[in-house]
């Protein structure tokens, strides 16, 4: 991981050796930013060939709201592992264990593009808490609080 420089954006390859998701559960196709430490900002674009439109809506496609929560959660994995400078594959990984404060504001379709943006709030002891918000241009379309804590890989 130490060759991966994080003033750039970051691509699908540098993504997928940050986080252990994969299609079609990998849910970030580009990183813009990350400060470790302290921030990231990430990109998730919405197709029509996603496989849960098939039956999230029939006739009225939205992106369920737990999947834009998850894509939250896999930016804030990205924050945690550039912060701790290691990757899934040395034995750990981050795991989702708690949200708050979640709300949603406006139904996500295909075509959006999904502006994630996590910040790091504190960690104590091994429990991390991320402020996260999702928007689609400069409307806010979801938010919430995200805590992750290590684990075995």
């Amino acid at each position: 991981m130490s060759e991966i420089n994080f003033a750039d954006q970051l691509d699908i390859r540098k993504i997928m050796s940050l986080i252990p998701h994969r299609y079609p559960f990998l849910l970030i196709d580009r990183v813009l930013s990350c400060e470790p430490g302290e921030s990231v900002v990430a990109l998730k674009n919405v197709t029509f060939n996603e496989p849960f439109f098939q039956g999230h809506f029939p006739g009225r496609p939205v992106m369920p709201g737990v999947l834009i929560i998850e894509a939250l959660a896999q930016a804030t994995g990205i924050l945690a592992f550039a912060t701790v400078g290691e990757g899934p594959g040395e034995g750990r990984l981050y795991y989702f264990v708690g949200i708050d404060k979640a709300r949603f504001r406006q139904p996500v379709e295909p075509g959006d593009q999904l502006r994630l943006e996590a910040k790091l709030i504190r960690r104590i002891r091994s429990v991390w808490r991320f402020e996260a918000t999702a928007w689609v241009g400069d409307t806010k379309v979801a938010s919430a609080e995200l805590m992750c804590a290590p684990g075995e890989a």
